[in-house]
């Protein structure tokens, strides 16, 4: 297992004589064994970000430290062989269309100069670790999605790395696959003891997976912490825009004729209260429910729900201290959603 640090990371491109800043002084701290999520909407820089980690992109300014060992200041030989502890798949999957299931996973074995037999003897328990050992001979072009995706996370621990990085992994893949692939990584974090680090610009991936999350936005990291606090009560605009969901296909809450807006978040011994009746009751006031959901946010299920308030400014705090008063995470809700 690894432990990654990133210090003051700058990245910058120049395009066409101007020069683009994709991060700006980022820094974060992955824990040994830690699955982490990295999460933003396009164009936050968190592709950019990831791919620092392995020196894919050599940073403009910053550190980034495996173990304590910068990677800056490795021989190109020293950094070929840190890579080789670093697996990463991607939403494309990668895959060499020319070679059989068990030809690709073979092939990072290969470059390694692993002897053939070997290497089929390994890329065979590593198809069997992903579930898909009678696929062996099947051609990229046979597979599902989910089926590709497995044979990358395959082929990406082949190496033995101690850190697997999955850049949008699941993106590209249906809930229920997407849901498959999240359990394989989880398994593979318990059973190989492999930090993993998951871009995603789905709030769904990181509330289902991941222990502590980064929220990127504008190249800059804006949150940081672990999955459940922020889930409860998200402190920047990026991360509230990414656990509301906002969709443009639905119409947006200002249309349901309500100004004052508050999001709750159940705990598990709220969840079985009558809270939002018991409230009513309690103040003889009508509430609207505006949104209510309900996600698998660290293994427990948590409800959530946007409730729209009276407009008397007395009557809605009274609201509001009675939820947090039942155990619920309260925070008021002034963007549409």
């Amino acid at each position: 297992m690894s432990h990654i640090e990133i210090k003051n990371l700058t990245k910058k491109f120049e395009v066409k004589g101007d020069v683009i800043t994709a991060l700006h002084k980022v820094s974060l701290s992955v824990e040994t064994g830690d699955i982490f999520g990295i999460i933003g909407m396009s164009g936050a820089g968190k592709s950019t970000l990831v791919r620092t980690i392995n020196y894919l992109e050599k940073p403009t300014e910053g550190q980034v430290l495996i173990d304590g060992v910068d990677l800056a200041g490795l021989s190109s030989a020293e950094l070929r062989k840190k890579r080789s502890e670093i697996g990463m798949i991607f939403q494309n999957f990668n895959l060499l269309e020319q070679r059989n299931v068990l030809g690709n996973v073979c092939f990072p074995l290969e470059i390694a100069g692993i002897k053939r037999k070997e290497a089929k003897e390994k890329a065979r328990q590593l198809l069997k670790t992903v579930g898909l050992e009678e696929k062996e001979k099947a051609y990229p072009s046979q597979l599902s999605g989910g089926q590709k995706q497995r044979v990358a996370i395959a082929r990406a621990l082949a190496t033995n790395p101690r850190v697997l990085l999955c850049d949008e992994a699941t993106s590209a893949l249906d809930p229920m696959t997407t849901k498959s692939i999240l359990n394989l990584l989880r398994e593979i974090n318990e059973r190989l003891n492999i930090t993993i680090v998951i871009i995603t610009h789905q709030m769904s991936v990181v509330t289902e997976i991941c222990k502590k999350v980064a929220i990127i936005d504008g190249g800059e990291l804006v949150e940081e912490g672990d999955v459940e606090k922020i889930f409860e009560n998200p402190g920047s605009d990026a991360a509230k825009e990414l656990i509301f969901e906002k969709k443009e296909s639905f119409a947006p809450i200002r249309t349901l004729n309500t100004s004052n807006r508050i999001r709750i978040v159940f705990s598990e011994n709220s969840a079985y209260e009558p809270v939002i009746s018991n409230a009513i009751m309690t103040f003889k006031a009508p509430l609207n429910i505006l949104k209510a959901d309900t996600k698998n946010v660290g293994g427990k299920a948590r409800g959530e729900m946007i409730l729209g308030l009276p407009e008397d400014e007395s009557v809605k705090l009274a609201f509001i201290e009675f939820f947090k008063e039942q155990g619920l995470a309260v925070s008021e809700v002034t963007e549409d959603v």
